[in-house]
């Protein structure tokens, strides 16, 4: 097994690690957490492509590991009353949109590469609900960092959207 794959599964096993000590209400040592769950993320990136360890196993856990990561903080969010649901429910069609563009495009030996606004959600996400775990109680950041998920979310689905149309064969694009 590869480091980058290592790195992947710890990721995956931090996840229950953040959502218990967030949900005993330990903000710091979550917030922490989540932190080091996210460097793995960039960490396990950079050596699968800088020490060719890319790996199929890779390429299906790793973004599973991120969205698991965004959406168990995003829940707990949700279930503190600090989140819409409605939010959680865009940020999660957008995924799964693009989730399966991506299988069907496989499908035809095509890969889509992500793009720098999909880059640019993933950090303003990441970065929004760190704001939201440092700052708990003020309301105007939950919304601020909500919106600004949502609006990036949006954005960079619509243009993934747009760039790679052609690959459900609905029209040149």
């Amino acid at each position: 097994m590869t480091t980058a794959s290592k790195l992947t599964i710890a990721r995956v096993l931090l996840i229950p690690v953040f959502m218990a000590v967030y949900l005993l209400d330990q903000h710091w040592v979550a917030l922490a957490v989540f932190i080091v769950a996210s460097v793995t993320d960039l960490a396990d990136g950079y050596i699968a492509r800088h020490y060719d360890q890319v790996s199929d196993f890779g390429k299906f856990l790793d973004p599973l590991a991120d969205k698991l990561l965004v959406f168990s903080a995003m829940l707990i969010f949700v279930q503190w009353g600090r989140m819409p649901s409605w939010a959680v429910m865009v940020i999660l069609t957008r995924e799964l949109a693009v989730s399966g563009l991506r299988m069907v495009a496989a499908s035809k030996g095509q890969v889509l590469a992500a793009g720098w606004s999909g880059k640019i959600k993933t950090a303003a996400t990441m970065a929004g609900l760190c704001v939201m775990m440092a700052f708990p109680g003020y309301a105007w950041l939950d919304i601020a960092a909500t919106w600004v998920m949502v609006l990036t979310t949006i954005y960079s689905g619509v243009e993934y959207f747009v760039q790679n149309w052609k690959c459900l064969g609905l029209g040149k694009g």
